[in-house]
C-alpha cells in the first residue's frame, strides 16, 4: 500500500479515547484538524491515527510536512511530491494536482498548517471538491476555516487517575539515564510533580526527561518548579503556552553557550540535515566546526534535536525559539549567507559528480535537500544574483529529472533576468530553461531557447557550453520529428570539441545519445543499434547511469523494430531498473510502454495489457498523456492492437484496470520482474 509515513522513532505514550474519537472523525467527514497549542503532541496523534487508518483507503495514505515551508510558494509543490505527483505539464499546477487526485481513495495528511493557513485552506477547497475520495487529516495550532473541517482539539496528557504524562516522563528518563530509582518514593513524587506542573504537555515533559541523569529527578523538579512559579500570576499568554515556552527557556538555560549557539544557528535549516551541513552552515566564531559536532550531539542528548540515523531534525516549537535567539544575536543575514554557501557549494559538488558511480547519491541528494535549495536560491536572487545564476544551472537539470519543472522554469526565469547578461553561468541556465520548456512540451520555446542557448554557449567558447546547447537542439529536433537535423546537430559538435574533463564528458553522453535516437528515428537501425552498444560500454565505465538507462530503452525500441521482441524486453527491464533508482517518474513511464510493447510482441497480451495499465499510472504521475519521440506512437499502437487480438477486448480490458488499479510501486515491481499474473 502507498505509503511515505515517517517512521515512530520514539513510544507512542496513551491517547487511547483522542485514537478513537479521530477513528470515527475521519470515517464521518473529509476534513478533520487537530488543533492545540505548540508541543502538545499533535503530529504524534496524527501519524498514529494514519497508520491506523491505512488499511481503509485503496491508494494509501500520504503524508505532506509543511514545517519546512516558510511561505506557501512551496505548497503546491510539497503537497504534490507527497502525493507521487511530477508535473511535466504548462498548466496550472493546481489544476493537474486536482486532475491527478480526482479518482483517488486517499488520506491526505498535511502536518503544521498553522503558518500558512490562508493558503492550505484554498487548495483545501479546491482539491476536496474536485477529488471525492479523497480524505484530508490536518495539524495546525488554529483551525484552517474551511468549509466542513471538523476540530478536534488536543489536549495535554492526563496527569491523575491513568498517569500517561507520568508514563511518558519516565519512558523518555530511563532512555536518558537506565538507572533512574523510579521505584523509590521521592523520585516517583518528584516525577508525577514535574509532570503535573508542566501541565502533562508531551514536549515539555520530554525536556524535562531529558535532563535526567545530569541532575536528579528530584533537583529537576525543584529548579522547573520555582522558574514555572516565577509566571504562576502572568495572565499575558494562555496557560499551556506560558508553561511550554518556560519549559524550553529552562532547557535553553541548562545548554553550554556555545549550545545555544549552535540551536539558534540550527534554525535557518529547513528540512533534515546531518553533521556536516550542521558544520557548514553554523561554525564561525566561537563555534569551531568540532564545537558544532560536540554541541550537536549535546542539544540532541537534551532533547532539542532528534536523530535518527545520521540526520538531525528540530521540532517547530524549539525551532520558533531558536529563531528567536537568532535575531536576538543579530545574525539572521550572517546565517543566511552561510546557509546559501553551503547549499550552493552542495550544487557544485553535485553538478561536477554527475557522471561517476556517486551519480545517483547526488540525484537523491538534491531531490531531498529540495525546501534547503529553493531558500538559499531565493536569498541568493535577492543579495547575489550571480550566484543564483550558477546554482540554477548546476541543480536544473537534477530538478527537472526529479518532476519540479514549473519551479525550476519559474528559478531558470529568474536567474537569468536578474542575473550577468553574459558567461558560461548564464548559458547554464539558458540550456536549464530549455529542458524545462521542451519537457513541458512547449516545443516553440525549446526553440527559440536553443538557438539562443548555441549563440551563448559559442561566445563563452567553453565546450560543456556548446555540447549541452547541442543537446538542447538535438533533442528538440527529436521531438518535433525531424530526426535529420538532429544527427547533424549532434555529430558536428561532436566533431569540434575534444573529450575534456569528466563533466564535459558526461555531456559528450548525451549527445551521442541524440545520434542513437536520430539514427533510431531515420530507421536506420543496424548503425542505431552498433552505436547504442559502444555509448552503452562508455555509460559503464564512467559508472552514468541516466544516459544508460536511455540508451537501454532505444536498444528496446531498436530490438522491436527489428522483430526481437524478447532482447527487447530485457533491455527495456534494464531501462527501467536504472530509471527506479533515480527515481525518474517520465523515463518510467517511457519504459513500461516499451516494455508492454515487447510482451506483447510475445504474444502474452494479458500481461502486456496490465503493464500498459501500469504505464498509465505513471503517464499520469506527469501529468501527460502518452509521449516519446514520434517512433514511438506507431509501435506502441501495433503491439496494443496485436495484444487486444491475442486475448480479445474483454480480457485486455481486465487486465489493463488491474494494472492500473495497482500501485505504481507494486505494478513496477511485477513489470521488472516479470512474474505471472493471479
Amino acid at each position: 500500500m502507498a505509503s511515505n509515513l515517517p517512521e515512530e522513532t520514539t513510544s507512542f505514550v496513551g491517547r487511547t479515547a483522542e485514537l478513537t474519537g479521530l477513528e470515527h472523525a475521519l470515517a464521518t467527514g473529509r476534513l478533520t484538524t487537530l488543533t492545540g497549542t505548540g508541543g502538545v503532541g499533535k503530529t504524534r496523534l496524527a501519524l498514529r491515527a494514519a497508520r491506523r487508518a491505512a488499511p481503509g483507503y485503496r491508494d494509501g495514505v500520504r503524508w505532506a510536512d509543511l514545517a519546512p515551508l516558510h511561505d506557501d510558494e512551496l505548497l503546491l509543490a510539497t503537497v504534490s511530491d507527497a502525493v507521487g505527483l511530477s508535473d511535466h505539464t504548462l498548466r496550472p499546477p493546481i489544476d493537474v494536482l486536482c486532475e491527478w487526485l480526482a479518482d483517488k481513495q486517499l488520506l491526505l495528511v498535511l502536518d503544521s498548517c498553522e503558518h500558512l493557513r490562508p493558503a492550505c485552506a484554498h487548495l483545501l477547497g479546491e482539491i476536496l471538491t474536485t477529488a471525492p475520495g479523497l480524505t484530508v487529516l490536518a495539524t495546525s495550532r488554529q483551525p484552517l476555516d474551511t468549509r466542513g473541517e471538523q476540530l478536534i482539539e488536543v489536549d495535554p496528557l492526563p496527569v491523575d487517575g491513568a498517569a500517561d504524562a507520568l508514563t511518558l516522563f519516565r519512558e523518555r528518563a530511563t532512555a536518558a539515564a537506565p538507572a533512574t530509582p523510579f521505584r523509590e518514593p521521592g523520585t516517583a513524587e518528584a516525577a508525577a510533580d514535574i509532570c503535573r506542573r508542566l501541565d502533562g504537555i508531551p514536549l515539555a515533559i520530554e525536556l524535562a526527561a531529558a535532563a535526567v541523569g545530569r541532575q536528579s529527578v528530584q533537583e529537576i523538579a525543584q529548579r522547573l518548579g520555582s522558574r514555572l512559579d516565577v509566571f504562576a500570576d502572568t495572565t499575558l499568554r494562555p496557560v499551556r503556552h506560558r508553561t511550554l515556552r518556560t519549559t524550553i527557556g529552562w532547557s535553553h538555560e541548562l545548554c553550554t553557550p556555545l549550545e545555544r549557539l549552535l540551536w539558534a544557528r540550527l534554525t535557518v535549516l529547513r528540512g533534515d540535515f546531518d553533521e556536516e551541513t550542521a558544520v557548514t552552515v553554523c561554525a564561525g566564531g566561537p563555534l569551531t566546526e568540532d564545537g558544532v559536532r560536540t554541541a550537536l550531539r549535546g542539544l540532541a542528548a537534551k532533547s532539542v534535536v532528534s536523530r535518527e540515523g545520521t540526520r538531525h531534525r528540530m521540532l517547530d516549537t524549539l525551532r520558533e525559539y531558536g529563531r528567536m535567539w537568532l535575531v536576538e544575536l543579530g545574525e539572521e543575514r550572517a546565517a543566511a549567507d552561510r546557509h546559501a554557501a553551503c547549499f550552493l557549494s552542495l550544487a557544485r559538488n553535485a553538478h561536477a559528480g554527475w557522471t561517476g558511480d556517486d551519480q545517483i547519491l547526488w540525484y537523491h541528494r538534491i531531490a531531498d535537500a529540495h525546501a534547503d535549495l529553493c531558500a538559499a536560491l531565493d536569498h541568493l536572487l535577492a543579495h547575489d544574483p550571480a550566484a543564483a545564476q550558477e546554482m540554477a544551472g548546476r541543480i536544473g537539470f537534477f530538478w527537472c529529472c526529479c518532476g519540479h519543472l514549473p519551479q525550476t522554469r519559474g528559478y531558470a526565469q529568474r536567474a537569468l533576468d536578474s542575473g550577468p547578461a553574459d558567461g558560461p553561468h548564464r548559458t547554464r541556465a539558458l540550456w536549464v530553461l530549455g529542458i524545462c520548456v521542451l519537457l513541458q512540451g512547449d516545443y516553440p520555446a525549446a526553440e527559440r531557447i536553443g538557438r539562443e542557448c548555441v549563440r551563448e554557449a559559442a561566445a563563452d567558447g567553453t565546450d560543456e557550453g556548446i555540447l549541452a546547447a547541442a543537446y538542447l537542439r538535438g533533442l528538440t529536433h527529436l521531438m518535433t520529428g525531424e530526426p535529420e537535423k538532429g544527427l547533424r546537430a549532434s555529430r558536428r559538435v561532436l566533431r569540434t570539441t575534444a573529450s575534456g574533463t569528466r563533466l564535459e564528458a558526461a555531456y559528450r553522453l548525451r549527445c551521442h545519445l541524440i545520434t542513437v535516437f536520430a539514427l533510431t528515428g531515420l530507421g536506420r537501425l543496424e548503425e542505431a543499434a552498433s552505436a547504442a552498444v559502444v555509448l552503452r560500454a562508455a555509460c559503464e565505465a564512467q559508472d552514468e547511469c541516466w544516459t544508460r538507462s536511455y540508451v537501454d530503452y532505444q536498444l528496446a525500441l531498436i530490438a522491436l523494430l527489428q522483430g526481437r521482441a524478447a532482447p527487447a524486453a530485457a533491455h527495456a527491464r534494464a531501462m527501467l531498473a536504472g530509471k527506479h533508482r533515480l527515481r525518474d517518474r517520465f523515463g518510467i513511464a517511457l519504459g513500461l510502454d516499451v516494455l508492454a510493447a515487447a510482451i506483447a510482441a510475445q504474444g502474452e497480451g494479458a500481461r502486456a495489457a496490465r503493464v500498459y495499465g501500469t504505464g498509465q499510472v505513471y503517464w499520469r504521475m506527469v501529468g501527460h498523456p502518452q509521449r516519446g519521440t514520434p517512433e514511438l506512437g506507431p509501435v506502441r499502437e501495433t503491439c496494443e492492437r496485436r495484444a487486444r487480438e491475442a486475448v480479445g477486448d474483454a480480457a485486455y480490458r481486465r487486465a489493463f484496470e488491474q494494472g492500473r488499479a495497482d500501485s505504481a510501486e507494486a505494478g513496477l515491481a511485477l513489470a521488472l520482474h516479470g512474474e505471472l499474473l493471479t
